[in-house]
């Protein structure tokens, strides 16, 4: 274990561009084993599992596959390209977390701060009585405050935006202000104290509330000038105009064995949404992600510059998570499962996946079939984005990982 740490913090790679994709056996890959996955893929597209895919691998530091697939709109026939736009979901937390790092390097809150110090509508929540009422007069008294990091790791007591208690009381809503979204989280109860158990909710959407209040600039400015630009994420947006639109991914939901036009939101994400929300409001691409996944890998630096500094990047790799609240679940992955203060999965125990992971892996997925796996130990990146809800696709996230372990010729 302290070897992999030791080699986690002195791993300087620099990634390359996109389009510079280098021979596998330089990195100790297999190029036909890579191909054989991108035949996998396009069966999934042939059997009606997904209209289309972007999915790329990189080790070392360098590209060795990257494959657009499909058609990125069965109507117009349209199809995949490199830089397509897909809707990405919770993957956003990830973004949101990185930003939530910056300003904590720059020393605007302590980690264990209770958030009521930066908003102060928090001072008074109460607890459910019963986890799973939705009956918000009864109530006890909350035991503790939440705190930053209780936000980073879904130990809040807060729920999902998908829950029957939100959803009843209207707390999260696309045509609300960010503002008015945390005041609506704040005046309902929580799920349970905090500290006391994982709920995955919309920790990372109050988390963008805080980066305002710390940075003094709206989420959205703060969130490109500090994170954004400096890793030359120009495809990565909360909601796609002009030029772009035409980028945009059509989303699809299987029904009698056809792939049929969904929407997920009421709100078109071509347009500006009234919430910009850091935890599942972000456009992205899969060269944009392979540049945030490359500079965490990296101990955040990128191209020779430094996104966060090297002992605020160990952070994304450390279980954040209280015993108290382990495990963070009762069945699959799981199980074998934490979660860390840069807002990730954290691969604990790998026998508990249904698919090939190191441990000491971070990864995570968006719910319209997105993700993006980092593994330190086999220095390789992950991503593969489609766009199909529920997200299984025939399972294709799953089986690309297999296919791309078995790709792995020199074990590290």
């Amino acid at each position: 274990m302290k070897f992999f740490l030791i080699s986690l913090l002195f791993c300087q790679i620099q990634f390359s561009n996109a389009q510079e994709v280098v021979q596998a056996e330089s990195v100790g890959m297999s190029t036909s084993a890579l191909n054989e996955a991108t035949a996998r893929l396009q069966k999934h597209i042939d059997d009606g599992e997904l209209a289309g895919v972007v999915a790329a691998v990189a080790r070392d530091g360098k590209l060795v596959y990257f494959e657009s697939l499909g058609k990125l709109s069965l109507d117009t026939g349209k199809p995949m390209q490199d830089d397509a736009l897909f809707r990405i979901y919770s993957m956003a937390r990830e973004v949101t977390s990185a930003a939530v790092l910056k300003l904590y390097e720059d020393g605007k809150f302590q980690l264990d701060d209770p958030i009521k110090m930066y908003l102060p509508e928090f001072e008074s929540q109460r607890v459910l009585l019963d986890s799973s009422s939705t009956d918000i007069t009864q109530t006890k008294a909350r035991i503790g405050d939440i705190t930053v990091a209780n936000l980073l790791t879904h130990t809040s007591g807060l729920g999902s935006r998908s829950s029957a208690l939100y959803r009843e009381n209207n707390v999260r809503d696309k045509n609300i202000t960010l503002d008015q979204m945390t005041s609506n989280a704040a005046r309902i109860p929580l799920f349970q104290d905090p500290g006391k158990q994982f709920r995955y909710g919309i920790h990372a959407t109050i988390l963008g509330k805080l980066v305002e209040v710390w940075s003094g600039q709206s989420f959205e400015e703060y969130l490109q000038e500090n994170i954004l630009d400096p890793l030359e994420m120009d495809s990565t947006m909360f909601w796609a105009e002009g030029d772009d639109a035409g980028r945009l991914a059509e989303l699809y939901r299987p029904a009698d064995g056809r792939l049929e036009p969904y929407k997920i939101e009421s709100v078109p994400w071509t347009s500006r949404p009234t919430l910009i929300e850091g935890g599942v409001g972000l456009l992205s691409s899969v060269p944009d992600f392979l540049n945030f996944s490359q500079m965490v890998l990296d101990n955040g630096k990128f191209k020779g510059r430094t996104i966060l500094r090297e002992e605020t990047a160990a952070l994304i790799y450390m279980n954040g998570v209280s015993g108290q609240a382990m495990p963070i679940g009762n069945r699959g992955y799981w199980l074998g499962s934490g979660w860390t203060l840069g807002g990730f999965n954290l691969v604990m125990d790998p026998a508990e996946y249904n698919f090939p992971v190191s441990e000491g892996t971070i990864w995570w997925d968006g719910s319209a079939a997105t993700r993006f796996l980092i593994d330190p130990k086999e220095s390789t990146v992950i991503v593969i984005m489609a766009q199909v809800s529920p997200s299984n696709g025939g399972g294709f996230r799953e089986i690309f990982s297999e296919m791309v372990d078995k790709a792995i010729i020199e074990r590290r």
